[in-house]
């Protein structure tokens, strides 16, 4: 199935695109969810929508996750589930950055089958099926495969260079880079734009079940904060944290970091 997935993908996010970028995202309305989970806007909500009409339609035995719509326990007993993030990067969305993306995924026994990172601002649509390769606009893209992590850029926020999370505390000195978009930033090392990223928060599936798929197809590796591989489609849909390079880095920033540290468990990652 992912062969016939994907184009029907590709075809949803770019009408996702043409719906999100009707509206400015400085003056779409925009709210706080509860508990502190971070603002939702109306193109949120408006993509979301479009996304569960015409992907259920299209594929109804198929089980459902979004970020914008209340989960199911009934997803569990599909044995295909769409995981979607409506706007991934809402708050940059908001602020009218260009950084924001459409995240889709179809996984199948835990596993990503098809995916799509799509940013209608800039024009990059992000794809892989499993088995066929990682493209950008159609064009084949492979992972950097660097080896000296101390000269690498990997994409991380500042927090995670604390010499707290590494092992011996000490920092192993790479250079750092931020985008907003989780989703985005996988699709960029996948690109071989930046060598790596990594997240250590507790992460939610729709931010990146797609850039999962993408970065494998890519010739990466992508793993949880332990080096475990990422299953999906989770009661609780949350991630141990993202590691994702080329193999060589992968291994040397799994054995930088100080596997003795558990973070506390984030109620809801910023988007």
């Amino acid at each position: 199935m992912p062969a016939t997935d994907l184009p029907l993908l590709i075809e949803t996010a770019r009408a996702a695109g043409d719906i999100a970028t009707r509206y400015s995202g400085p003056e779409a309305k925009r709210w706080e969810k509860p508990g502190g989970a971070g603002p939702v806007t109306e193109a949120d909500l408006a993509v979301n929508e479009m996304l569960e009409d015409r992907l259920r339609r299209a594929r109804p035995d198929y089980g459902w996750l979004s970020e914008e719509s209340e989960d199911s326990t009934e997803r569990l007993t599909r044995e295909r589930v769409f995981i979607v993030d409506p706007i991934d990067g809402t708050r940059s969305f908001a602020e009218g950055d260009r950084n924001w993306a459409h995240a889709l995924a179809v996984i199948e026994a835990g596993e990503v089958t098809a995916a799509v990172i799509y940013l209608p601002m800039r024009d990059l649509l992000y794809s892989a099926a499993r088995g066929m390769g990682a493209r950008l606009n159609g064009e084949a893209i492979r992972a950097e495969d660097a080896a000296d992590l101390a000269r690498a850029t990997i994409l991380a926020t500042r927090p995670h260079l604390d010499p707290q999370h590494w092992r011996g505390g000490v920092f192993p000195g790479f250079k750092s880079a931020y985008r907003s978009s989780l989703a985005y930033r996988m699709a960029l090392v996948a690109q071989g734009r930046f060598d790596g990223m990594l997240t250590l928060r507790p992460s939610w599936e729709w931010d990146i079940a797609a850039g999962d798929l993408i970065l494998r197809e890519a010739g990466a590796r992508c793993t949880d904060r332990s080096g475990a591989p990422l299953r999906f489609n989770n009661p609780h849909p949350q991630i141990n944290g993202v590691v994702a390079a080329g193999p060589l880095l992968h291994d040397r920033i799994a054995a930088a970091l100080a596997p003795e540290l558990v973070l506390p468990g984030a109620t809801h990652p910023a988007s």
